[in-house]
């Protein structure tokens, strides 16, 4: 009884985390060009029966931060077992690992190891982290192509991953210690004050993210209709400073007005209904950007 108990706790870990065939991309790469559909004909070129979605391609060149921010924003939403390939690579062809994660939740994460598991390793988990062994998992005939990994390494080693041409146990070898963390303060509440980083902006509409969440801002007592006072720094310096009505959402305020809710991820947000805040106030994000509130 004890050995099914076993082999039953076994086979329902594999079925949480087996690959789906679902095959998920992220880059800076742009659709001016043919990279993303490189990559993708490499995917069908493995399996034409996998599902290929586009998480966005419009990450910033070289902006390694909004690329970890983007995986966490959208990981969660995927069914256990999907793949994602996520290519913003300022080093590309140097000695930077390329690994694959495996999160507590499930996902697997095809990506060079420069700080883009940032948020997915901090909020997800790491259940395991393994290098791409790429005398194994890399395109035939590509061993000369030293600036394309995308194409030749992730994409190829993500849909192998995806078909279960492959397991994660023939990727390569197990690493040891934790993926590269890009510096950020972490949401935290003094008693007093909330403060945050300024992770991303909602970029069609200028509203800005933090990462102080709906938990958090519960610890401190914050109540619907108050007005709070928000403060947005660039490093040490102070961009914007006054009053926002804490509201469900942006329409309980005339247009024009300053309003502050919960995002879509439930963390403190600032708007102005029917205007761009952001542009409006001189404000972007990253980790140098961080906002302060109190009521």
């Amino acid at each position: 009884m004890k050995k099914v108990f076993v082999w039953w706790l076994v086979l329902r870990t594999f079925t949480a985390q087996a690959q789906n065939g679902i095959l998920v991309f992220q880059s800076d790469f742009g659709q001016k060009d043919g990279a993303v559909a490189a990559m993708k004909g490499v995917a069908l070129g493995v399996s034409p029966l996998l599902k290929l979605v586009d998480l966005t391609h419009e990450i910033p060149a070289f902006n390694v931060w909004e690329a970890a921010y983007r995986l966490v924003q959208t990981v969660p939403y995927f069914p256990k077992g999907t793949v994602f390939v996520s290519i913003c690579d300022p080093g590309v062809g140097t000695d930077r690992p390329s690994v694959v994660l495996l999160t507590k939740t499930g996902h697997y994460i095809v990506t060079p190891d420069n700080g883009t598991l940032t948020f997915v390793a901090e909020e997800l988990g790491v259940a395991a982290l393994r290098q791409i062994d790429e005398s194994r998992n890399r395109r035939r005939g590509s061993a000369d192509s030293h600036t394309f990994h995308g194409r030749d390494v992730y994409a190829f080693t993500g849909a192998r991953l995806a078909a279960r041409t492959i397991l994660f146990a023939q990727v390569g070898p197990l690493l040891k210690g934790d993926v590269v963390r890009i510096p950020h303060q972490s949401a935290t509440f003094d008693g007093r004050v909330l403060r945050g980083t300024i992770p991303v902006l909602d970029v069609q509409y200028g509203n800005v993210w933090s990462t102080i969440s709906q938990a958090l801002a519960k610890r401190a007592g914050l109540a619907l209709g108050n007005d709070l006072t928000v403060r947005i720094f660039e490093q040490d310096k102070l961009v914007f400073s006054g009053k926002a009505r804490f509201v469900h959402t942006f329409g309980e305020m005339p247009e024009g007005e300053v309003v502050i809710y919960f995002n879509s991820l439930l963390n403190l947000s600032l708007a102005i209904n029917l205007g761009d805040f952001a542009k409006t106030h001189g404000v972007s994000s990253g980790p140098d950007w961080r906002m302060e509130v109190e009521k």
